[in-house]
């Protein structure tokens, strides 16, 4: 298995092939792929699905991934890290709002715009990027990293509102508010609580667990800790914090409570686990 590495915040490119290496591989980082012409098959975790022009897909650390060109394609590639996410312009809001993104898609094949909106906006803005990349004109770094916070906000907005696992296209507006709610939330377990919830969203207690559950296929506690859950594994895989620092920012009392939460969904403490993906990557 082939992995890559990126040594910069983000990098831009683009090609034309004829054919695609169809060696899997595996990166730590964050690539977004549109496609400008042509057809094929993607391959994502061993599914495949059938590109063509307009089509973008978001791989995220650890897919395993693949690309069998069938007529000619222009492919446009945006990869980035957690550093530039961290440090390249977002606001704090949407950094939290890009972990969704990476915890929540689905990590299956297929495009990411389902927003017809959305999908017309973004093919010019590839040709921007494209384009200021190109013609190096003044300001052109600059105009470049706001198209590419753009792009990345657009696609955080798809998937947050038609992508989670958990729904489907037929949930209400209501439902979806609630899973945005428990998402911008997730730092402050005062406003977790189902009571605050139900206040917040004119839903009686007693009616919001079966509300939820109807809509969500899971009940309202499952979901936050299964989100919660998913987001201490990227800190964990990703950043240096210690778990000190991870406990606190997810509101735990202590490390010890941490690590008792922890335990109880992995089967492991948080210790373990990092260790564990450490020694997985060396190998």
């Amino acid at each position: 298995m082939i992995r890559e590495n990126l040594y910069q915040p983000f990098s831009i490119e683009y090609c034309t092939l004829d054919k695609c290496p169809k060696f899997e591989h595996k990166h730590n980082f964050f690539e977004l792929i549109f496609i400008i012409s042509g057809t094929g098959r993607q391959c994502i975790n061993q599914s495949s699905f059938n590109y063509r022009p307009a089509h973008m897909f978001l791989i995220t650390p650890e897919d395993c991934h693949s690309f069998d060109v069938e007529t000619t394609t222009e492919f446009f590639f945006l990869k980035f890290n957690d550093i530039y996410l961290k440090k390249g312009g977002l606001l704090n809001e949407n950094i939290r709002r890009l972990e969704y993104i990476l915890h929540n898609a689905n990590h299956q094949p297929g495009c990411i715009l389902r927003n017809l909106p959305d999908k017309r906006l973004v093919g010019p803005m590839v040709e921007a990027i494209i384009r200021e990349h190109e013609n190096k004109d003044v300001y052109n770094q600059e105009l470049i990293q706001q198209l590419v916070n753009t792009l990345i906000i657009v696609v955080a907005r798809n998937i947050a509102r038609y992508l989670p696992e958990q729904v489907n296209m037929g949930t209400e507006e209501k439902a979806m508010d609630i899973l945005q709610y428990v998402q911008h939330n997730i730092y402050n377990p005062e406003k977790l609580k189902a009571d605050v919830i139900s206040n917040t969203f004119n839903i009686s207690e007693a009616y919001m667990g079966r509300y939820f559950k109807k809509h969500a296929n899971e009940t309202l506690q499952q979901y936050i800790t299964n989100y919660k859950t998913k987001l201490i594994e990227h800190r964990l895989q990703f950043s240096d914090k210690r778990l000190t620092e991870i406990a606190a920012e997810f509101g735990f009392t202590d490390e010890s409570h941490f690590n008792k939460f922890f335990r109880k969904q992995k089967g492991q403490s948080p210790k373990e686990y990092r260790k564990a993906v450490q020694l997985a990557r060396a190998s």
